[in-house]
């Protein structure tokens, strides 16, 4: 282990130590073991336009280049139903090497658990109030707020922000003006601590149930964090949770930030922004909307791999006129075991169901 890394590891466990992360829950005693990766899948066109109606059998999944069969499947805001299900709606015959999900349970509980686990969409914002965001701050502050009221559809909403420290000013809520409370109290301060911020944040979101993303609004450069952009783009890969990022027109300047900015959302399944203005800001904002509104979720149950490093991860439309289309998720995670606990509650680890 180099010098480097033991420090940026050093660093992430008394980040997670501070923020008091670690829960009660993590500590339980587990009784059964069940991995269960699921993908946020965008597909448009070559003019960008979202491709809706899709199936569960237009999609080829391989991780490290094993092909794996889709076990639940949803569109958009809708909820994730196992492929049985779809295909008996759809009249046709259940395929027997489907992996029935009460195979992996032992009580009709724990498979409740389960749908609760690949159910939902959390939507996690984080918002720059360093002395970067001096200029244009009350614009910002709009365009998030209207951001917020928009997610009708999403099940709840939390609302960070940070300078050097994070400040959790609205928990995971559905309370809608909860949120724009927490977003008018912030000022703009002290230096910028991005990444470690957004470990932070990435690590909530990792820790709760159902499909969950990470928005960031950030005027770009970092000059206090202690952990590398490389360590939060890994975690958020491995727990399935895309980030998005919406940067200003000075971030756009700074080549780091841009090319760190662009390769983590790429990396993650999100997308990247860079606005001229307010009205840019407020565009982009719309833009992640639609883009919930349309993702496709895949879950799969993991065939036997002796890889217990990192897997690469491919999702492909079949179909030759299908092929022409764009996909766009993240490519690989860090497997870690999904677990039921004593009580029957749902753990959070990377690449499992409760982490995605």
């Amino acid at each position: 282990m180099t010098k480097r890394y033991s420090r940026t590891l050093i660093a992430v466990v008394a980040l997670i130590y501070a923020s008091g992360t670690w829960s009660k829950a993590q500590q339980a005693q587990f009784q059964v073991s069940v991995d269960l990766v699921q993908l946020n899948v965008a597909v448009t066109d070559s003019k960008g336009n979202y491709v809706t109606g899709l199936k569960p059998s237009d999609f080829q999944v391989t991780e490290d280049t094993i092909a794996e069969k889709i076990a639940f499947f949803g569109e958009g805001n809708g909820p994730q139903r196992t492929v049985g299900d779809i295909a008996q709606d759809q009249g046709k015959p259940l395929d027997a090497s489907f992996p029935a999900p009460q195979t992996l349970t032992s009580t009709p509980e724990q498979t409740d658990n389960l749908s609760a686990a690949i159910a939902g969409s959390n939507v996690f914002i984080l918002f720059d109030t360093s002395n970067y965001m001096y200029r244009g701050f009350v614009f910002a502050q709009d365009a998030i707020s209207e951001f917020v009221r928009s997610l009708e559809k999403a099940d709840k909403i939390a609302f960070y922000s940070y300078s050097r420290d994070l400040s959790r000013a609205a928990q995971l809520t559905a309370d809608r003006s909860e949120v724009v409370r927490g977003v008018r109290t912030t000022v703009a301060g002290d230096d910028a601590a991005l990444y470690n911020s957004l470990l932070l944040t990435v690590k909530d979101a990792a820790g709760t149930t159902g499909r969950k993303v990470v928005v960031v609004f950030s005027n770009g450069p970092d000059n206090s964090s202690v952990v590398p952009p490389e360590d939060v783009a890994e975690l958020a890969q491995s727990a399935g949770i895309p980030i998005y990022m919406i940067s200003t027109r000075e971030a756009r300047l700074e080549p780091v930030s841009t090319a760190v900015f662009e390769r983590m959302t790429a990396a993650t399944g999100g997308k990247a922004y860079f606005s001229k203005n307010w009205r840019d800001e407020r565009k982009a904002f719309a833009s992640i909307r639609d883009d919930l509104g349309h993702l496709y979720s895949l879950s799969y149950y993991p065939k036997s791999n002796p890889n217990h490093g990192w897997r690469n991860i491919t999702v492909k439309l079949q179909g030759d006129h299908l092929k022409t289309y764009h996909v766009r998720t993240r490519n690989g995670y860090r497997p870690q075991p999904n677990r039921f606990s004593a009580g029957n509650a749902v753990e959070a680890p990377a690449g499992s169901a409760a982490s995605n």
